[in-house]
């Protein structure tokens, strides 16, 4: 039995690349490449891996066993990441909350600005009222302790 050979010549090439460029820009001129692949891009490559290998040499056990890890440790991490994301907005939210009843200083744009808190939106960016004005918590720099001593600088 023949083995059918699948090598592209040089031009080929070079007419295929220009082909699939010329195919995703008209799809989508505004898409820009990405630098890094998630995990929908690698479970599409490994599909289409599956879906187009030779039938007579399939892929090694061990490549696929490796690539399944792989995947695995990406949804682990991407797991990671959030609850890490969640535990942060937790925290930074509880500092925020923390500071109620005491004096701060922060900054508001080039000018310092000194009050005491009088409440704390929480959420995913906990805001602060300082003398009738709302500021983000990241431009509090100090919270006083009974409205005298610095107890903490950010």
């Amino acid at each position: 039995m023949d083995s059918i050979k699948s090598v592209l010549s040089s031009d080929e090439k070079i007419q295929l690349n220009q082909f699939v460029h010329d195919f995703n820009t008209k799809l989508n001129p505004a898409r820009q490449p990405q630098q890094n692949l998630g995990r929908d891009d690698f479970l599409k490559i490994l599909i289409t891996q599956l879906a187009y290998q030779d039938p007579t040499s399939p892929m090694e056990d061990k490549e696929f066993i490796a690539q399944m890890a792989q995947f695995s440790t990406l949804e682990q991490m991407t797991g990671m990441a959030k609850d890490f994301a969640k535990l942060t907005n937790t925290l930074v939210g509880a500092e925020a909350s923390s500071s109620l009843g005491k004096n701060v200083e922060l900054i508001d744009r080039e000018r310092t600005v000194q009050g005491m808190v009088q409440a704390v939106n929480r959420g995913d960016l906990p805001q602060v009222l300082v003398n009738g004005t709302l500021y983000d918590w990241n431009q509090v720099t100090r919270v006083f302790a009974d409205n005298s001593a610095t107890i903490k600088e950010f």
